[in-house]
């Protein structure tokens, strides 16, 4: 039987794409949380201790959002501070945002797609994975776990920033982590060599952990670790290197060995045919396995200017679907009006455009029960 690779990456809060993201979404929270059909299309970048906030953000005292003082918290409670630059204090914040109402007529509108998208979801029946490939359930699961190691061993000196790789893998319905790599943030003065000890450490422990509730998946870790293999890491976050909302999306959503549709979720609210679609094509691929005919399944939806639902173009899966996807289809209601009434309130949006929109089982577009 042949043995396949599959790599997976993830990042922490205090990169630069990911403090894009979570203040994309911080003004998504914000505006709905003024008026239901909120319109918000917002992007963010940033580099060194500057930011930019540009796009539209359409509701009932919208100019009354504290755009400044989202992205101050936002760097704040990503590590940011009086240890690590930029302090949120300091940042010089730019905005370009059209503020203000939602137009005439544009509330009712809100019911159909205002763009046209292409949107992939996946499911897989490993209901301990998430439904996700294990790879991408895995590098969460190992970056969340090496991401504690900044608060519970302060003496390692580690910042916000930091990036996971891992490459595992999969012989028959075996899987074993393969080749790891981590670059962590890390102050110039620090113990490297603690550090090493620390990510080996919490990675064995980690992987006992997660090889219990996998069948499967060997608890072992690779004996060569890579740990900042490019040298001393202390410069990074947005010091290090520029970042913009919507790179990571391949990270949000379900890792590299899936397709993913065009268009960037964080910064655009649940009406909005890119995320609307995003999420209920996840929702299908999730009730096709859940049938039990397939294994698993990859979703492509489409929406065109003036659309009320998502059109579906197509499932792949690993057996004939005899129209399943058809019939299932029939079961969820597939309207952009009901994605902007059910999802607008999901718990923090910061916290899901951090850590990606499917590495929750409670959020409510991966609970099935609710259709």
């Amino acid at each position: 039987m042949s043995m396949s690779r599959y790599p997976a990456e993830f990042v922490f809060p205090g990169h630069p794409d990911k403090l894009s993201d979570a203040i994309a979404d911080g003004l998504v929270a914000a505006a709905t949380a003024l008026e239901a059909r909120a319109l918000v299309g917002v992007e963010v970048a940033v580099h060194r201790d500057r930011v930019f906030v540009t796009g539209r953000i359409a509701a009932e005292g919208a100019e009354s959002i504290d755009v400044k003082g989202i992205v101050r918290d936002v760097y704040g409670s990503a590590g940011y501070g009086d240890s690590w630059s930029p302090r949120p204090e300091a940042l010089r914040i730019e905005t370009d945002l059209c503020l203000g109402p939602l137009e005439d007529g544009e509330s009712e509108g809100r019911v159909m797609s205002d763009d046209q998208a292409i949107c992939v979801g996946y499911a897989i029946d490993r209901p301990e994975t998430l439904h996700l490939p294990v790879e991408q359930w895995l590098v969460a699961k190992l970056a969340r776990r090496l991401h504690r190691l900044r608060n519970e061993l302060p003496q390692l000196g580690l910042g916000p920033d930091g990036k996971v790789l891992v490459v595992v893998a999969e012989e028959g319905e075996g899987y074993g982590l393969e080749e790891f790599s981590c670059s962590l943030q890390q102050r110039a003065d620090a113990d490297a060599i603690a550090l090493h000890r620390a990510v080996r450490l919490a990675l064995q422990d980690q992987m006992a952990i997660l090889a219990r509730a996998c069948p499967g998946l060997s608890s072992g870790i690779p004996e060569q670790l890579t740990v900042n293999g490019a040298g001393a890491f202390d410069v990074g976050g947005p010091w290090g290197d520029n970042g913009l909302s919507g790179k990571k999306l391949v990270m949000d959503a379900y890792g590299p060995r899936v397709p993913i549709g065009g268009g960037a979720w964080s910064g655009k609210d649940f009406h909005k045919a890119d995320r609307a679609g995003g999420l209920f094509a996840r929702r299908l691929a999730k009730l096709i396995v859940a049938i039990g005919q397939v294994r698993e399944a990859t979703v492509t939806v489409a929406y065109e200017p003036g659309d009320r639902s998502a059109r579906l173009l197509r499932v792949t899966s690993d057996r004939p679907t005899n129209r399943l996807g058809e019939r299932c289809l029939a079961l969820l209601d597939a309207d952009i009006a009901a994605s902007g009434s059910s999802w607008r309130e999901p718990g923090s949006l910061i916290e899901i455009a951090r850590w990606g929109h499917f590495q929750d089982a409670a959020l409510p577009w991966e609970v099935l029960g609710r259709m």
